[in-house]
C-alpha cells in the first residue's frame, strides 16, 4: 500500500492500463504537454508519446465524437474534459451516440469509452464552472456513472471503467485531487461497479453520500457521536449501477436515512436515491428520508455566498438531530 493523493491514484491507474492494453489511449485538451488541467495526466506524454496521449482542439463535441468513433473502431479511449461544465457542449455525442449505439446496433457494436471530468463547487470559479451534473448522466440509460470519493476508489474504479465495454462517465470532484489515502499498488486492483462501501457503522441513522459529500458525512458522524447519535455512513461510489441493497440493509437497522449530495436539490441524484429507498424500504423507515444538497441557485462567486449554497457537515448534523 502506498499513501498517495487522489490525483496520483488516477495517474497510476492510467499508467497501469496504458501498459496493460495497447488499445488504451488518452485524449483531451492539454492532457499531453501541460499534463492536464488538474495534472492528472502529468508525465504520461514523455512515456507513451503523442500517439497514446493526444492533445486535442478546444472542442468538446469533437473530442467526444472522435472518442466514440475510436471506441467503435476497437480502441479504448479515455477522454478528459477540462470540466464537466464543458461536457454540456458534447451532450449530443454522449446522450445520442455513446449511450445508444450498443442498443441501436442490436448489440453488435460497443462503445468502450471513459469520459473523465472534474466537477463541483467551492473554488470561486463562478456559476458556469462550479456545477455538479451527475444527475444529467444518471438520467440517461446506457451510461455508467462513476463518482469516487477516496484515492483507492479513484484508482480501482478508473481501472474497472477502462476495462468496461460500456461508456462510462467518470466524475472527479475538484476538491479531492489533493486528498491522500492508502492505495493498493497491485496492477490488478479493481473496485467493482455497483458495490457501495460502508465507511462507518452505526445504529441510529444512515447517511448516504458520494464524492466530496462522503467527507462531510464522516465529519457529521463524528459530531453526532458527541451528541449521542450513532450514524452509519455509506459511500455509493457508483450511481449507475446503484447499490440500493447495501443502503436498504443499513436502513433496516437504523430506520432513518439522509442523502447528502452536492448537486441541486430539485431533480438531483439524491431525489432518485430517496425514491429508491421508499420503494425498497418504506416499512423500515421511522421518519421521512431527508436530503441535504446544494441550494437551487446558480453558484455565487462570492466565497461566503458559495459556502452558504453548498451542503456541509453542519447541515447534515442539523437534519440528523431534527430527525432524532
Amino acid at each position: 500500500m502506498a499513501r498517495i493523493s487522489y490525483r496520483e491514484a488516477l495517474n497510476a491507474a492510467l499508467r497501469e492500463e496504458l501498459d496493460r492494453d495497447e488499445r488504451v489511449f488518452i485524449m483531451g485538451e492539454e492532457v499531453g504537454y501541460f499534463g492536464g488541467a488538474f495534472k492528472v495526466t502529468d508525465g504520461l506524454l514523455a512515456v507513451y508519446g503523442e500517439k497514446r496521449v493526444r492533445d486535442t482542439p478546444i472542442s468538446e463535441l469533437t473530442i467526444v465524437g472522435a472518442g466514440v468513433g475510436a471506441a467503435m473502431g476497437g480502441l479504448k479511449p479515455v477522454v478528459e474534459l477540462m470540466t464537466i461544465n464543458f461536457g454540456l457542449l458534447a451532450m449530443d455525442q454522449i446522450v445520442n451516440h455513446a449511450a445508444k449505439i450498443h442498443y441501436m446496433f442490436g448489440g453488435k457494436a460497443t462503445v468502450p469509452i471513459v469520459i473523465r471530468a472534474p466537477q463541483g463547487g467551492g473554488h470561486q470559479l463562478g456559476a458556469q464552472h462550479s456545477q455538479s451534473l451527475e444527475a444529467y448522466f444518471l438520467h440517461c440509460p446506457g451510461l455508467r456513472v462513476v463518482i469516487p470519493a477516496t484515492p483507492a476508489d479513484a484508482k480501482g474504479l478508473l481501472k474497472t471503467a477502462i476495462r468496461q465495454t460500456d461508456p462510462v462517465i467518470f466524475l472527479e470532484h475538484e476538491s479531492l485531487y489533493g486528498v491522500k489515502g492508502e492505495v493498493p499498488e497491485d496492477n490488478d486492483f479493481l473496485v467493482p461497479f455497483g458495490q457501495a462501501a460502508v465507511l462507518r457503522e452505526g445504529k441510529d441513522v444512515t447517511i448516504v453520500a458520494y464524492s466530496k459529500c462522503v467527507y462531510d458525512a464522516l465529519s457529521a458522524a463524528e459530531a453526532l457521536e458527541n451528541a449521542g447519535i450513532d450514524a452509519e455512513v455509506i459511500d455509493l461510489r457508483t450511481l449507475n449501477p446503484l447499490d440500493i441493497q447495501t443502503v436498504v440493509a443499513s436502513i433496516k437497522k437504523t430506520g432513518k436515512a439522509i442523502v447528502a449530495y452536492e448537486g441541486w436539490r430539485t431533480g438531483g441524484a439524491g431525489a432518485e436515491i430517496a425514491s429508491r429507498i421508499y420503494e425498497a424500504a418504506f416499512d423500515d423507515l421511522d421518519a421521512p428520508v431527508e436530503r441535504v444538497a446544494s441550494l437551487d441557485t446558480p453558484m455565487p462567486y462570492n466565497a461566503k455566498l458559495e459556502h452558504a449554497v453548498l451542503p456541509s457537515a453542519g447541515d447534515i448534523v442539523k437534519v440528523a438531530e431534527q430527525m432524532m
